[in-house]
């Protein structure tokens, strides 16, 4: 696929309704997470879930591998629901998914999408029967799949068949592009073989996942070229703090560029007691800085330097972000757009004013040196100028203001 071709791909052109979302279609990239609970562990899922749909998970993956898992996934759904939480649940299965959804009809029922790997799905003569039986769990249940590839857990019969074909080639290929190319024919027959049996085309969601950036942005690119099936994006094992972040924006930035990936997963190892939010956090940051979707008001700071020796527009800025986030899930329902509004927090007379200017609601702090003013800036025009020991407070409420003037209560 040239470049022209994939400018002008704008996602799969297939819809595929996962509970209240559609993946596909043109819809908006679903940003969605996954729990690290023990599902066996009721209270503890549960409430994981409830955070990450209250960050902005519009769909959250749990993980179902034995009997107890199973059973709890209908009381988990009843939970949520009785809080008035209605994510989507994904069930990710390997090895023993067919086996869990015939014992546990209740939760074959509640969840709205099952997770396959053909790689785990069986080996050897057991791999297909036990594919076939999930594909018909979800043709039972009428539920999604997505059949999930992974090079981690790639099918090693089909890679070994095609390294003995590239092998006896006149022309053998390096083994990453061989690996490359199971990976895309592992997601390819497994869906073609789903249909076969039964599902229907717009029940299909693919992905094909590396832990590698330039990996990751040549098989999507060649997968998305091959079929109309929705994508689902994610650097898998992408690592742990700032190198997962860079990694997973890296890679996922250029595809949905590209116009390719309709739902997309960050997949960060969390610090100890680090908070699981935070891959929703980064999703969300990477659709809204590619101005691809908008989930809170942007927050636009400068960085600092020798003029902002003080920290307090640090700390304003940081303060301001913070309750910008918190205000959201009120927002969202009171004042729709309001996710569109950007705020500026700048720290000196150099840039303070033009880009307090540009934005909806700014201000420009005194940097050192400077006269202990603060101007601050509404659509473009002088508002106000603060002073004093209050200016933190005094502009939150100036942004309040705003916010219930120009956006209409929903």
């Amino acid at each position: 696929m040239n470049k022209a071709e994939m400018a002008a791909r704008r996602q799969s052109t297939v819809a595929v309704k996962v509970g209240k979302y559609t993946v596909g279609g043109g819809a908006a990239t679903v940003v969605q997470s996954m729990t690290n609970t023990d599902t066996a562990d009721l209270e503890s899922t549960v409430q994981q879930v409830a955070q990450l749909s209250k960050a902005g998970s519009e769909l959250v993956r749990i993980t179902v591998n034995n009997e107890d898992s199973a059973r709890q996934v209908p009381y988990i759904r009843e939970r949520l629901d009785a809080m008035g939480i209605d994510v989507p649940l994904v069930g990710d299965f390997h090895f023993n998914g067919h086996t869990l959804l015939e014992k546990h009809p209740a939760c074959a029922e509640a969840l709205a999408k099952y997770r396959i790997n053909p790689g785990n799905v069986g080996k050897g003569s057991r791999r297909d029967p036990q594919f076939a039986k999930m594909i018909e769990f979800a043709c039972q249940y009428d539920k999604p799949i997505r059949i999930g590839v992974n090079w981690g857990s790639l099918d090693q019969d089909l890679l070994a068949r095609m390294l003995d074909e590239n092998a006896a080639s006149n022309a053998p290929k390096p083994l990453n592009e061989i690996t490359h190319a199971a990976l895309i024919e592992s997601a390819l027959s497994s869906a073609a073989k789903a249909e076969e049996i039964g599902l229907a085309h717009d029940k299909i969601i693919l992905s094909c996942k590396m832990s590698g950036v330039q990996d990751l942005i040549k098989v999507y690119r060649d997968l998305a070229g091959r079929s109309d099936y929705p994508l689902h994006l994610g650097l898998t094992e992408a690592g742990m703090g700032a190198k997962g972040i860079v990694a997973s924006t890296a890679a996922l930035s250029v595809l949905l560029q590209e116009g390719i990936g309709d739902t997309i997963r960050i997949s960060l190892t969390p610090e100890p007691g680090g908070d699981r939010r935070q891959e929703v956090l980064v999703a969300q940051e990477i659709l809204q800085s590619l101005g691809l979707r908008a989930f809170t008001p942007t927050v636009v700071a400068c960085p600092g330097c020798g003029r902002t020796t003080s920290e307090y527009f640090q700390q304003l800025a940081q303060d301001i972000q913070s309750y910008l986030r918190h205000q959201m899930p009120v927002w969202r329902k009171q004042y729709p757009g309001v996710e569109e509004m950007t705020v500026a927090v700048m720290g000196c007379v150099v840039n303070g004013p033009g880009e307090s200017k540009h934005a909806n609601i700014g201000i420009s702090l005194p940097g050192t040196g400077e006269r202990p003013v603060a101007p601050v800036y509404i659509d473009g025009e002088h508002h106000i100028t603060l002073k004093g020991d209050h200016i933190a407070n005094e502009f939150q409420g100036l942004v309040n203001e705003y916010v219930e003037k120009n956006y209409p209560v929903g």
